[in-house]
C-alpha cells in the first residue's frame, strides 16, 4: 500500500485542509494528539484488559502481551464483559473531546463539532484475522449525516503488522452509500470495492501509526482495517465519530457502544466520575434525533441466515453470537435463536 499523505503543514489553514479533505476523501496528522496524555490512557484500558484475562499475567500491561487463548471479539459476551470495563473509564471518553481534533475538525467543516455520545475503542486479537474490520463506509453503521467525520487514533504504536487502518484515496467521491454484504469482522458489512468500476485505479494508503497519529475522513470513504498478524500483541484504537453541532443524529448513536450484546447505561458508564463536564454534553444542543435504519444490518442478517443454511460456519458463529446476546427478547435475536435450533447449532 501506498503512505498516507501527511497535513500538519495545513494545521493552520482552513482552506487547504478544506480542498485537501475534497480532493482526497481523508487527513492525516503525525501526533496530532498528546502522546504522554495517550500512553496513559492505554496503561489505564490495558490494566483493565490483563485483569480480564487478556494480556499475559505478570507482564507490563502497557506492552499488549496477548494471553491468545482469551481471543474474542465484538460480539462475543466475553468481549463485552472486558470492553465495558474500559468503556466506563472517564480518560477514555475525554479524550473524544480533546481540543487538538475539535480545532481541526471546526476548521475542516467550517462549523462547530462535537464528539458523537457513543464513543468506541477497538480492542484487537492477535492471530484472528478472519475477524478483521472488512472493507466498509462508515455511514452504514452510523448514519446521521453523510458529512460526520470519523477520527481514528492509535493508543500506542501501530505498525503495519500490528493492524493499522487503511482508506481508498478518493472512494468519498462515489457520493453514495454502496452495497454492503454480510462478512465477519466488527459491524458485520463489508463492501466490494472491485465490484465497482467506479473505484478502479484508486489506491490503498495506510502507514506505520505513531502514538498521537489521527486520521479523519467522511462517512462515505471506504476503509478497513488491516489483519493484525504478529504474534502476541493486542491492538488498542480510539475510533470516534463528530458532527456538526444541531445536526441530525441517529437514534442508537445516543446509547453506549455495545449495548445491545450486554447493556450499559449512562449511568453506569459515569459512576465514579470526577468532571461531569462530559457527562450527557450532547443534550445541551438540539440534534434532532432520526430512527436507526435497520435496512443494512438486516440484509446482512438476512446473508447470514441464508449462508448459515448452507454450511457457513462464519455465518453460523455470528448467529450464535446474536442469539446469545443478554437482551434475547429482540427480533434478530429471536429469529437467530430459530434458526438455529432448525440447524442444530444452538448453544
Amino acid at each position: 500500500m501506498n503512505e498516507l499523505t501527511v497535513s500538519n503543514d495545513a494545521l493552520t489553514d482552513s482552506a487547504e485542509l478544506q480542498q485537501r479533505m475534497k480532493n482526497d476523501g481523508y487527513l492525516f496528522f503525525r501526533q496530532l494528539l498528546d502522546a504522554d496524555r495517550l500512553m496513559d490512557l492505554r496503561r489505564e484500558m490495558l490494566e483493565l484488559m490483563q485483569q480480564g484475562g487478556w494480556l499475559v499475567a505478570g507482564t507490563d500491561p502497557v506492552l499488549g502481551i496477548a494471553n491468545v487463548d482469551a481471543r474474542s471479539t465484538e460480539g462475543d459476551l466475553g468481549y463485552t464483559d472486558v470492553y465495558h470495563q474500559v468503556y466506563r473509564l472517564q480518560s477514555f471518553h475525554a479524550m473524544a473531546h480533546s481540543a487538538e481534533i475539535l480545532d481541526v475538525l471546526q476548521q475542516v467543516t467550517g462549523s462547530p463539532m462535537m464528539p458523537l455520545p457513543q464513543k468506541v475503542a477497538r480492542l484487537w486479537f492477535p492471530k484472528f484475522t478472519q475477524h478483521t474490520t472488512p472493507t466498509h463506509q462508515d455511514f452504514v453503521h452510523f448514519q446521521g449525516t453523510l458529512e460526520n467525520l470519523t477520527c481514528w487514533s492509535p493508543v500506542g504504536e501501530c505498525p503495519r503488522e500490528l493492524g493499522g487502518l487503511a482508506v481508498l484515496k478518493g472512494s468519498h467521491k462515489v457520493g453514495r452509500v454502496l452495497d454492503h454484504h454480510f462478512s465477519l469482522g466488527a459491524g458485520s458489512l463489508n463492501l466490494d470495492a472491485e465490484s465497482h468500476p467506479e473505484l478502479e485505479g484508486l489506491d490503498w494508503l495506510t502507514t506505520d501509526y505513531q502514538v498521537g497519529d489521527t486520521l479523519v475522513f467522511p462517512a462515505l470513504t471506504i476503509h478497513k482495517a488491516l489483519p493484525n498478524i504478529t504474534e502476541d500483541r493486542l491492538r488498542v484504537s480510539l475510533d470516534n465519530r463528530y458532527q456538526r453541532i444541531g445536526d441530525p443524529i441517529a437514534e442508537h448513536m445516543l446509547n453506549p457502544h455495545l449495548g445491545t450484546s450486554s447493556a450499559l447505561s449512562w449511568d453506569e458508564v459515569y459512576q465514579g466520575w470526577e468532571n461531569e463536564d462530559f457527562q450527557y454534553y450532547w443534550k445541551q444542543h438540539e440534534n434532532p434525533v432520526h430512527p436507526t435504519i435497520t435496512t443494512y444490518s438486516d440484509a446482512a442478517f438476512d446473508e447470514a441466515v441464508e449462508l448459515a443454511t448452507q454450511g457457513d460456519e462464519g455465518a453460523v458463529l455470528h448467529l450464535q453470537r446474536i442469539a446469545g446476546r443478554k437482551d434475547n427478547s429482540q427480533q434478530l435475536c429471536v429469529k437467530a435463536t430459530r434458526v438455529l435450533a432448525e440447524l442444530g447449532k444452538l448453544q
